[in-house]
C-alpha cells in the first residue's frame, strides 16, 4: 500500500516547485528500485526542468530476466505527465541504460536524450550534468568485473529486503546493507573519493563551476578545489534527489527522512548536505 503524507492539520501538503530537479539511479526493472517512494516524491516536487542523470532503467538486469511491476510503469507515466504539463525533461543515460546512448540528440516521448548537459542556475553558475560512469575505471576497462560487482550489489539488496521486513515488524526504519558495506570497506571509500575528484577535475577542465552526477549511489554536495561537486544519490538505497531553488541554491533532499517527518506531521527541513554548504 502506498503511503499518504499529511500535515498536522490533516491536509496533504502542496507540491513544491523548483527551477530544476535532478534524479539518477532509479534502476527501474529491478526489485531493489524504490518506485513507490519515488512516485510519492514526484507528487510533492515539480520543476521547470527535470534531469534524469542515468540508470533510470536497468537494462543490464532486464536482459537477464524481465521484472516490471505496475509501480515501475507508474514512475514512467508520472514523469511523462510532468513533461506534458510543461516541464522540460533531459535524459543523460548511464551505464545501466546505455541502450539509450544510440539516441543522442533525439526526443523520445518528449524527453531529450543527451550525452551530457550544461545546466545554468539562476545565480549564473554553470554545472556539467553527467552520469559519471565514464570516470569509473572498472566500468570502462573491466566490464566483467563490473557485472560481477552488480551481482554482488543486487545480492546485498536482496538480503536488505528480508532484513527490513523484520525491522518494520519491530518498528524500526529502513536500513541498507549495501550502503553500510560501501561506507565501511576501505577500498570503497577510497573509490568514492577518487571518483569525486575525477568528476571535479573534469568540470574544471570544461570551465564550469560544478558538476552534478550519479552512478555511485552516494549523495553529496561539497566543494572540491574550485568545483562544486554534487551527487544525486539514488532510489535504491537512500531515496535522494537534488533540487535547485529560485535563488540558484542547490539542495540534496533525503526523501526517506522527509516522508517520515510528513507522516508525523512535523515541519520538513533540509536534512542532508544543507543548502548553504557549497553555496
Amino acid at each position: 500500500m502506498k503511503q499518504r503524507y499529511y500535515t498536522d492539520t490533516g491536509s496533504e501538503p502542496k507540491a513544491r516547485r523548483y527551477r530544476a530537479l535532478f534524479l539518477s539511479d532509479v534502476h527501474l526493472g529491478t526489485r531493489g528500485a524504490q518506485a513507490d517512494a519515488l512516485i510519492e516524491f514526484l507528487r510533492f516536487h515539480d520543476a521547470e526542468i527535470i534531469y534524469l542523470v542515468g540508470d533510470i532503467v536497468d537494462g543490464w538486469r532486464l536482459r537477464q530476466g524481465w521484472y516490471w511491476p505496475q509501480s515501475h510503469n507508474d514512475v514512467v507515466q508520472k514523469l511523462l505527465r510532468k513533461g506534458r504539463k510543461g516541464a522540460r525533461i533531459i535524459y543523460v543515460p548511464g551505464n545501466h541504460d546505455e541502450f539509450l546512448r544510440d539516441f543522442y540528440g533525439t526526443h523520445l516521448g518528449g524527453i531529450e536524450v543527451c550525452e551530457t548537459a550544461i545546466h545554468e542556475s539562476s545565480d549564473g553558475k554553470k554545472y556539467l550534468v553527467i552520469h559519471g560512469d565514464v570516470f569509473d575505471v572498472v566500468v570502462r576497462h573491466a566490464r566483467w568485473l563490473a557485472l560481477l560487482g552488480d551481482w554482488a550489489y543486487v545480492t546485498a539488496l536482496g538480503i536488505s529486503t528480508y532484513l527490513n521486513l523484520i525491522r518494520r515488524k519491530m518498528g524500526l526504519t529502513y536500513w541498507s546493507l549495501s550502503a553500510w558495506a560501501k561506507l565501511k570497506v576501505k577500498n570503497a571509500v577510497n573509490f568514492i573519493g577518487s571518483f569525486e575528484e575525477a568528476l571535479a577535475s573534469e568540470a574544471e577542465r570544461r570551465g564550469v563551476d560544478g558538476v552534478i552526477c550519479g552512478h555511485i549511489h552516494h549523495a553529496a554536495k561539497r566543494v572540491i578545489g574550485d568545483c562544486i561537486y554534487i551527487n544525486t544519490g539514488d532510489w535504491v538505497e537512500s531515496c535522494t534527489a537534488v533540487v535547485e531553488h529560485d535563488d540558484g541554491t542547490m539542495e540534496v533532499i533525503d526523501w526517506s527522512m522527509q516522508s517520515r517527518a510528513l507522516n508525523a506531521g512535523r515541519p520538513v527541513t533540509p536534512v542532508l548536505q544543507g543548502r548553504n554548504e557549497a553555496a
